[in-house]
Formats: structure tokens, C-alpha cells, sequence
């Protein structure tokens, strides 16, 4: 079987990284993670701290940073007893669900946002274990709800992939970016966008897992219904089964009609989509719903309702980032729930 040459060029780097290092008696791999990573050499490195935060054994965690030496080591990068990533307690904690040593860590001067030598911050590896009560504490801290700029995933694209409604709530409550994309880097602004740049957007991964309760969520909270469109649809992309926007995407993964009434409603443009009703025969169409298509055709083919437009126009001039004081506007509570989509 050919393997393509850009994997054969990440196994290779992989390997270099993670070789054992050269000489007669070579070292494990923990050791060598100690020595190239960690703020101390194996040999100099009492573990006790960052094995409390592992077993969540608050009693020893206060009695240890009632010790200046400890108290120093806070934010110590450690290859702790049980794990080969260096990490600080805090991280190790937040990895583990022990909310109440992740909140007397954060009391004691624990840095919030440290990231470990893959990137990830404590909030992000807290929503990837699915621990809600750490996520929670990490915010009301300061934690940055977008996570760090140096891994290729945030806390919010990962609760909307793997369906975690009640972890998306709290970090959208925080103000974390519902559109946040920035593992891409920089992009043409004129260049088509297709199916391989919509992935990293929270609102496309959670239509491609079908989690419509975080789909709708997504959209309230203001994120775009045309993520990425900034050009001409791709008609190379669209030959070879790609996606050139939201809406093309969503009917392309079979979604159910409510996805489509959902991105209609908070304004997606169903012209981006050149499709008819002779789309659906097509090869690559076979997983489309016929009533999502048919729900869609509709609104291509027949003009928003005025009260629709006006609800649009009016979410597109406040912004996304506030939108949650809608609720406070001296309006009468049916408008706000209407302007809110909560009707």
C-alpha cells in the first residue's frame, strides 16, 4: 500500500523527537522528557506535589505549600510518577476532575493559563476529560476561554464535536470566540472556501456529529451561518464532493431539517449552494435528507419574511460579542425573545 510522502515525513520527525538518546545505555523516555523539557533533572525533582494533584489529595497539597520550597514549585513543569508529559499540578489536577485541588491550586498563585509542551492550557484538557466542575472554577479564575494560540484545537471546538451542551454554555457564558479558527493562519481574503477550512469551525464540526442542541446554541450566541464565504463557490471543489459553506456542508452530512431552518433563521445565503432538485440523484448527494433539501430549495427560491430581515440586520449590527444584552434592551419581552431565537 503507498504511503503518501508527507506521512512518511511526520513518522520520521516523530521518531526524531521521541528517539531514545544516543550512547551505551540509553535512557527511558520519561528521563530524557525530564531533562529536555522540565524546569528541574530528574535526580534534583521531589514528586510529591505533582503526585497529590494526580490523586487529588488535598490534605497533602496544603500541608507541602506551607513550605517555601513547594511554594516556589507552583508552577513547576514535572514528569510526574503516573504520566510521561511534563506538567504543572495545576494541569495534572484539571486532567484528572479534582475541582476542589484545581481551586486551592489557583488560591495558592497556580497560573491559570500555562500551557504544557503540546499547548494545551488547563481549561482545555479539563473540557477534554469532560470535567465541568474544573472548567467552571478555571473560568471564574481568568482562565482564557479560547485556550492557546499554540495548539490546534480550543475548549469550544472540542465541546461542540463531542456533543458537551452544558460545557459549551459555560465557556460561551465566558465570552469564549464561537467562530475561532486561528489554527488555520493566515488566509487569502478573495480565495473560495471548501469543505478543508470549514472543518475548524465549532459550527461545522457539530453539524458533521449531528449535535443540534449545540448547533442551535452556536447560532444564538452569534456565529456566522456563512462561516468562511468570502468568494465564489468553488466549482472544483464542489465536483469533488467538497463543501463550500454551511449550509452546502450540512445538507452534504444528511443533517436533519431542522440544521437547515436553523441556518435559514439566523440568515445563511442559500444562493452560495447551486443546487436543484436534480441534486439529490447525484453520486456524492446520496446521504442528503430529502426533507432538508426540500426545505432549502424553498428558501431559495422564495424571499425572507420581513420580520426575519429586520431580525437579522438588527443581530449583525450588534455583534456577537453583544448579543447577550439583548435581554437587558428596553423592549418588550416578545421582541427580545424573538431577537434572541428562543421563541
Amino acid at each position: 500500500m503507498a504511503v503518501c510522502k508527507q506521512s512518511v515525513l511526520l513518522w520520521g520527525h516523530m521518531a526524531f523527537i521521541f528517539r531514545a538518546p544516543p550512547g551505551p545505555q540509553c535512557r527511558n523516555l520519561k528521563e530524557w522528557l525530564q531533562e529536555q523539557f522540565c524546569d528541574k533533572p530528574l535526580e534534583q525533582d521531589d514528586m510529591r506535589l505533582h503526585n497529590a494533584a494526580y490523586v487529588g489529595d488535598l490534605d497533602t497539597l496544603r500541608n507541602l505549600l506551607q513550605e517555601d520550597g513547594f511554594r516556589r514549585r507552583i508552577n513547576e513543569k514535572s514528569v510526574w510518577c503516573c504520566g510521561c508529559l511534563p506538567c504543572t499540578p495545576l494541569r495534572i489536577a484539571a486532567t484528572a476532575g479534582h475541582a476542589a485541588c484545581v481551586a486551592y491550586l489557583i488560591a495558592q498563585g497556580a497560573e491559570v493559563d500555562l500551557v504544557d509542551v503540546k499547548g494545551q492550557t488547563a481549561l482545555y484538557v479539563a473540557v477534554v476529560n469532560g470535567h465541568l466542575d474544573c472548567v467552571r472554577i478555571l473560568l471564574e479564575a481568568g482562565a482564557d476561554p479560547n485556550g492557546s494560540r499554540h495548539h490546534r484545537s480550543t475548549p469550544l471546538y472540542h465541546a461542540a464535536r463531542v456533543g458537551r451542551l452544558d460545557i459549551l454554555q459555560e465557556l460561551i457564558r465566558f465570552n469564549a470566540d464561537v467562530d475561532m479558527d486561528h489554527q488555520l493562519g493566515p488566509r487569502l481574503l478573495l480565495s473560495a472556501r471548501t469543505l478543508n477550512t470549514l472543518v475548524v469551525c465549532p459550527l461545522y464540526i457539530s453539524a458533521a456529529y449531528h449535535h443540534l442542541h449545540c448547533f442551535r446554541l452556536l447560532l444564538q450566541a452569534g456565529a456566522q451561518p456563512d462561516f468562511n464565504y468570502t468568494g465564489p463557490v468553488c466549482h472544483e471543489a464542489l465536483t469533488r464532493g467538497l463543501a463550500s459553506c454551511l449550509l452546502d456542508a450540512v445538507l452534504r452530512h444528511g443533517c436533519e431539517v431542522a440544521f437547515i431552518h436553523l441556518l435559514l433563521d439566523h440568515g445563511a445565503n442559500p444562493a452560495l449552494v447551486p443546487w436543484d432538485d436534480s441534486d439529490l440523484e447525484a453520486p456524492n448527494r446520496r446521504k442528503v435528507d430529502p426533507e432538508a433539501l426540500s426545505v432549502f430549495l424553498e428558501g431559495k427560491r422564495n424571499p425572507r419574511r420581513l420580520t426575519h430581515l429586520c431580525r437579522i440586520r438588527i443581530r449583525r449590527t450588534m455583534g456577537k460579542n453583544r448579543l447577550n444584552h439583548i435581554s437587558s434592551l428596553p423592549l418588550p419581552e416578545p421582541i427580545k425573545i424573538f431577537l434572541l431565537h428562543q421563541n
